[in-house]
């Protein structure tokens, strides 16, 4: 079999940073690096020509994912640096973030929902744990409000979603969502 060209070898490594960003999130770090090659349609020896090892393979792949969730909160803010306008995105993010499709959707969902088990147990580099960590300040941050601190808001939607998945076969997972969300966009008294 023949070379791959540096271009072919850049789009490989990007198709399996991608793959393990969706599989990470979806089933965990643990994932094989043959099932995971398999799922990107490459050969498991094709994986060390790219990668250094596994652990390198997570910081990226977290990096990604966090990439994703950056650009949702600037395509949620439509470059707009109005404050009612951030509160709408806010209020848009929050709607998406708690909703059944989210729930049932955690390889294309947030990497802090999804990661949190894998970094806790120490499954990532420190590199992957920094990346996870400055991820979550960046979207407490973008959570917070005059009104209300982004942390509490982030552990509220979070812990809800982990529930809701926890709970997903029965009606209580669907309640659960609803009550986060109604506590997330209900207006602060006078």
């Amino acid at each position: 079999m023949g070379r791959v060209s540096q271009a072919q070898a850049r789009e490989n490594r990007e198709r399996v940073v991608r793959t393990a960003s969706r599989l990470f999130r979806e089933q965990g770090t643990h994932i094989s690096v043959a099932d995971l090659m398999k799922a990107a349609g490459l050969t498991h020896g094709g994986f060390y020509k790219q990668f250094a090892s596994k652990e390198a393979l997570i910081d990226e792949a977290t990096a990604h994912a966090f990439g994703e969730l950056a650009d949702r909160h600037t395509a949620a803010l439509d470059g707009q640096r109005v404050d009612r306008r951030r509160e709408g995105a806010q209020q848009a993010l929050i709607e998406e973030y708690l909703s059944v499709k989210h729930r049932d959707n955690p390889a294309d969902g947030c990497p802090v929902a999804a990661l949190a088990h894998d970094m806790a147990r120490e499954q990532g580099s420190r590199e992957a744990n920094r990346v996870y960590t400055e991820g979550v300040g960046d979207f407490a941050e973008f959570l917070a409000t005059e009104d209300q601190d982004g942390v509490t808001r982030l552990c509220t939607m979070l812990g809800a979603l982990v529930l809701a998945r926890a709970t997903k076969d029965s009606p209580l997972s669907e309640e659960i969502l609803a009550a986060a969300r109604a506590t997330l966009t209900a207006p602060l008294g006078p």
